[in-house]
């Protein structure tokens, strides 16, 4: 038997006698569902070419300041991936993962850095989910001019694809007329409203406190969380510390795990099929 086939047994095993699921994943999650991960500028500048021609790397336009310099340049970039997310189907690990989750005494929870709102997408209970870096299915105010945060049910943001600029009417503000921007925590961001992400987080305390509480046997299964920011990765792993629970890395490059856990080097969709065929 190899290293991958015991490592897969293993991590059937742990998962058939728990009770109690957390779920933690990054943006390889949903690379099997057909999303970019925005890996490296080479990777997002093959997703968005006419960034590209700018010279404009993620971390760059990831910023809400061009929200305020040019808003059509940043509707068209956040425009775009709203739409990417509202027409992409989760793939069949995410029902996986809410299928063996929900028959646990303790059920399920899921801590993720996406934006994307696929868990939602796939039937997990939105409150048993806690987005850490917002969700572009939410909106805010650039100012912001009050503390409101609102779905962003009815935005729909027409592109010019020849310029990639947003066209008027751009999102808007239903206080003060003025821009709107998605409920994301980007980089350099000072003015991002976090108490939806907050109401999530102590949402996430109560379940996780009432596992340790109750001795319950814990198993974190993480799907496609890198190095380059690492926030999944140390939730993770903290969890597991303080649960006693078992981690089970799913990961196809950054897969190495502590000592006493078990990494999975495939991607997230392969790896949660591996990993839950008993089921």
């Amino acid at each position: 038997m190899s290293q991958i086939d015991r490592s897969i047994e293993a991590a059937r095993n742990i998962i058939s006698h728990a009770d109690a699921l957390l779920i933690t994943a990054g943006a390889g999650m949903g690379v099997d569902s057909g999303l970019p991960d925005f890996r490296g500028n080479q990777g997002f500048w093959r997703a968005y070419p006419p960034i590209a021609k700018l010279g404009i790397s993620f971390i760059e336009m990831a910023n809400p300041e061009w929200f305020h310099r040019d808003p059509h340049l940043a509707w068209a970039f956040y425009g775009h991936r709203l739409h990417l997310y509202r027409n992409t189907v989760p793939h069949s690990g995410y029902s996986r993962l809410l299928a063996i989750g929900s028959k646990m005494s303790y059920g399920y929870f899921v801590f993720t850095s996406n934006v994307d709102g696929q868990f939602q997408k796939a039937g997990f209970d939105p409150q048993a989910i806690e987005e850490c870096h917002g969700s572009i299915h939410h909106m805010q105010c650039i100012k912001p001019c009050r503390d409101n945060i609102w779905p962003g049910d009815d935005v729909k943001v027409t592109i010019d694809e020849t310029r990639f600029k947003a066209v008027v009417p751009l999102p808007k503000c239903p206080h003060c007329s003025g821009i709107a921007r998605p409920n994301i925590l980007m980089f350099g961001d000072w003015s991002w409203l976090s108490a939806r992400t907050d109401k999530q987080r102590n949402n996430f305390s109560q379940w996780l406190q009432q596992a340790v509480d109750q001795n319950a046997n814990v198993v974190i299964v993480e799907c496609g969380a890198g190095e380059a920011i690492a926030t999944v990765r140390y939730m993770s792993e903290n969890v597991a510390s303080r649960a006693g629970g078992t981690l089970i890395r799913i990961n196809p490059r950054d897969h190495h795990v502590p000592a006493g856990h078990i990494a999975i080097p495939m991607g997230a969709a392969e790896g949660i099929a591996a990993i839950t065929e008993w089921d």
